[in-house]
């Protein structure tokens, strides 16, 4: 082992992944040499950004500990610390039941660890990452927490009420990263819409991917996680008008069903959703929407189920996820619902909702034939090059997987356009004429 390096391994979303490139830059200002995610650790110590969002993710949390637990008996480690969402929630059971840890932190107060490393916070970098991702593209994070309320959802339980970043600092951030060689922004929070209520009391999401989308050297703005009660509409105006701001919304949906979307405790109704859709589709031209359904939550009948499919269909969304339904601990649902439809039946539904996507998925790639998009080349793999148009996020969405003109190399990070030649359920092949 080497006793100067850190292993970093972050778990769970994009937000986790912010905080855990704070860190490293914080490491790297103490001399530290930081790895992430290494396929094999070689650091003396290890530390563990943790997910606590649901069981599967809890789940593969606890094995990494454990993991590295064991690399600690067997003397392959010398420390290991955990931080994130799983602790916590879970702050003092774990440390209870893996006393093998030396330390578990919280999410907000991982700063900590730099103390106990003998070493200091530096506030003058409080701007700075070690970005994990390829360096042209960050997710930009405005907000912690989320004043939602939905019955299934422990998030508002782990990182409490929304707090917005303040709009200065956020674009500070913005040209700093710009600075650095970033040129697309995935910009996230649990609750992007709601973002600015509390310091500014109204929404400002709109300012502010404006304010962003006039700053050079900014070529793409995503925007990932809205809610569809109470939406912004003047973001509308926002997407049409920048060309720089993508036009793609991650927007999760959970359900159709009136009757589920009370149950939810999810404030908007089926004729609200609709209407939402169709303005989104009407005011953007060629907007891509992606969201994110749920089936099996309790109460849920066949013909909830029956109705959510027929959305699926009628909608046509350009992207689309879904999950079972998973009773977590100290939610609405798990204290007033009784978690009453079996696992195969979550599990089947489940498979029918994915099965009717992924043949809309295939009709809608098939019919980018022949279109030539701007593309951004993430990186080269094999006989291509792979890139992502504007309706794609990293790790999520379809890549365009992109023959080079013969003897010719394109450049990671750069925009080129690509027609489409041929297209399956979830990637694209485009070549450069």
């Amino acid at each position: 082992m080497k006793r100067n390096t850190i292993d970093i391994v972050s778990l769970g979303c994009s937000k986790n992944l912010v905080d855990s490139e704070q860190l490293m830059r914080q490491l790297e200002a103490e001399g530290f040499r930081v790895t992430h995610d290494a396929l094999k650790p070689e650091g003396a110590i290890a530390v563990i950004n943790t997910c606590g969002f649901i069981g599967d993710a809890k789940e593969e949390s606890i094995n990494m500990i454990l993991e590295f637990a064991q690399a600690k008996e067997e003397g392959r480690l010398q420390r290991l610390y955990v931080m994130g969402c799983l602790s916590e929630r879970y702050l003092k059971e774990l440390a209870i039941e893996i006393p093998q840890v030396d330390k578990f932190y919280g999410k907000f107060n991982w700063k900590e660890l730099l103390h106990d490393l003998g070493k200091t916070y530096h506030e003058d970098l409080r701007m700075e990452r070690r970005l994990t991702t390829p360096p042209h593209y960050a997710y930009l994070k405005i907000a912690e927490g989320c004043d939602r309320q939905c019955s299934y959802c422990a998030i508002p339980i782990i990182t409490g009420h929304h707090v917005s970043r303040p709009l200065e600092e956020i674009l500070e951030e913005v040209r700093h990263l710009v600075s650095q060689g970033v040129k697309e922004f995935q910009v996230i929070a649990q609750e992007l819409t709601y973002y600015g209520v509390d310091l500014y009391h109204k929404q400002m999401l709109p300012q502010l991917v404006e304010q962003m989308a006039q700053i050079p050297g900014v070529e793409w703005i995503r925007l990932h996680y809205a809610y569809p009660a109470h939406f912004p509409m003047d973001l509308l105006r926002v997407m049409r008008d920048y060309p720089n701001v993508c036009r793609y919304l991650d927007i999760a949906l959970q359900h159709i069903s009136d009757h589920m979307l009370s149950l939810m405790r999810r404030h908007v109704t089926k004729a609200e959703t609709y209407r939402l859709i169709e303005a989104l589709r009407r005011e953007v031209p060629g907007i891509h929407l992606r969201t994110t359904l749920m089936v099996g939550h309790p109460g849920e009948t066949e013909a909830d189920f029956e109705e959510l499919k027929a959305f699926v269909r009628q909608v046509r969304f350009d992207r689309m996820g879904a999950f079972a339904y998973s009773e977590e601990e100290g939610t609405y649902s798990a204290q007033h619902y009784q978690d009453d439809i079996p696992q195969a039946v979550k599990q089947a539904r489940l498979d029918e909702l994915m099965d009717i996507q992924e043949n809309i998925s295939t009709e809608l790639n098939a019919a980018k034939i022949g279109q030539s998009l701007k593309t951004i080349i993430d990186r080269r793999e094999g006989d291509y090059y792979v890139g992502r148009t504007e309706f794609d996020s990293p790790e999520v969405d379809p890549e365009v997987l992109i023959t080079p003109p013969t003897g010719t190399a394109l450049r990671i990070g750069d925009f080129y356009e690509v027609t489409i030649t041929d297209a399956e359920s979830y990637d694209l092949y485009g070549e450069i004429k």
